[in-house]
């Protein structure tokens, strides 16, 4: 492909990811507007008061809440980690999003986003971009020993571009990153799951196919390290008709595992069951669905502004994002039983008035000695044993 029409397509590729992130969902993703993306009136709709969220240095937890492990999440960009009743912030600068711990909890990797005035012809002129260029990165729990994995500045000739690195999901051996890219060429690539050695930054490319150059998001290794299971963007007439799609990692087998409209799939700890967010007539819910069949077990939420699960490493409750009143805070509901026969337990708000990015998914980690006692198996009954990462052996 010729540099310009490169270009080119990765401005469009920027626009496109801008427009399939609303429409994903019909267009009822409640992240803004004054009715709060359709939810009931007196919570932000009109007449609602919206709610301040705290200072863009504090995030507040309620105390009480002895939430075992740790979450991360971000607030103006830069990445938080929530233990027990105490918010401890990581990173500043701004410039930070997605978050993930590394399986063994031994590091968080992340995306820092790089301001950088960059050149490249358009249409046989040289015009100039202010761009926001993406690193993944990785570091120590408490936020030192910031170290550059893959950047996503790209030279050609004379010319600086950049391409995509987006939504890190690590795999159960720690070696390898399913990320969200055009890289290493943008040129040559629309914004497409690959996979990352995160001991070289190599970049390798298992050609899943895309859909009129949409792409995919939200990948999400299991636990098992079976599989990678993604959102296959789509669109019907103007609106977004996403799927949750399984990928084998031995057999490259990819199968459809829901209707439209399912996004951010996030796996149990056994690798049975997929929590993802899901359409509903004001917005977005909650739901677990069966990792072989697709169909439907649970319907955790039914509020419409909940969005963004992330499974207990303990396997027994669903933390998530929800807004309201135009802010969004981390809740957690908790599972009775077990699956696929749990019944909703009780939900909880971890964070109050927080504020934190809607953009950048939460992350769990649980010390194996925290984990209750016998720790989440696989559905075979003993401990699942990770396949290879995606290239390796």
């Amino acid at each position: 492909m010729p540099a310009n029409l490169g270009v080119l397509a990765s401005i469009v590729g920027l626009i496109l990811v801008a427009i399939v992130s609303v429409d994903l969902v019909n267009g009822r993703l409640p992240f803004v507007g004054g009715n709060n993306g359709g939810g009931p009136a007196g919570s932000g709709g009109p007449g609602g008061a919206i709610k301040t969220p705290t200072a863009s240095n504090v995030v507040v937890v309620d105390p009480r809440q002895n939430v075992p492990g740790s979450i991360l999440y971000v607030k103006d960009g830069n990445i938080w980690v929530q233990t027990g009743g105490k918010a401890t912030q990581l990173t500043g600068g701004g410039l930070d999003s997605q978050p993930t711990w590394s399986p063994d909890g031994r590091f968080i990797y992340f995306v820092r986003d790089t301001p950088e005035f960059g050149h490249f012809p358009l249409g046989g002129v040289v015009r100039g971009y202010d761009l926001q260029i993406p690193t993944l990165e990785r570091m120590a729990p408490d936020g030192s020993g910031i170290h550059a994995i893959l950047t996503g500045r790209y030279a050609y000739s004379s010319y600086v571009w950049s391409f995509f690195i987006q939504q890190p999901s690590i795999s159960p051996d720690g070696r390898t990153a399913a990320i969200i890219t055009d890289g290493p060429n943008p040129n040559l690539s629309d914004i497409r799951l690959k996979f990352v050695d995160l001991r070289t930054g190599a970049i390798t490319d298992p050609h899943l196919a895309d859909i009129g150059g949409l792409g995919q998001q939200d990948p999400s290794f299991s636990p098992d390290g079976s599989s990678v299971a993604y959102v296959r963007n789509a669109r019907v007439g103007p609106k977004g008709a996403a799927v949750v799609v399984r990928y084998a990692l031995a057999t490259k087998a990819v199968r459809q595992m829901t209707g439209p409209g399912y996004i951010q799939p996030a796996w149990s700890p056994d690798s049975r069951f997929l929590a993802v967010t899901a359409p509903s007539t004001t917005g977005t819910d909650i739901v677990i669905i069966d990792a072989r069949t697709g169909s439907e077990v649970l319907r955790l939420t039914n509020d419409g502004n909940s969005f963004d699960p992330v499974w207990s490493p303990a396997g027994n409750a669903i933390a998530f994002q929800r807004i309201e009143q135009g802010v969004v805070d981390l809740w957690l509901v908790s599972l009775v039983g077990t699956g696929p026969s749990w019944q909703v337990g009780p939900s909880i708000q971890l964070t109050l008035s927080a504020g934190i990015d809607a953009t950048s998914r939460e992350s769990w980690f649980i010390p194996p000695n925290e984990l209750p006692s016998p720790a989440p198996t696989a559905e075979s009954g003993g401990q699942a044993t990770p396949s290879a990462s995606p290239g390796q052996t």
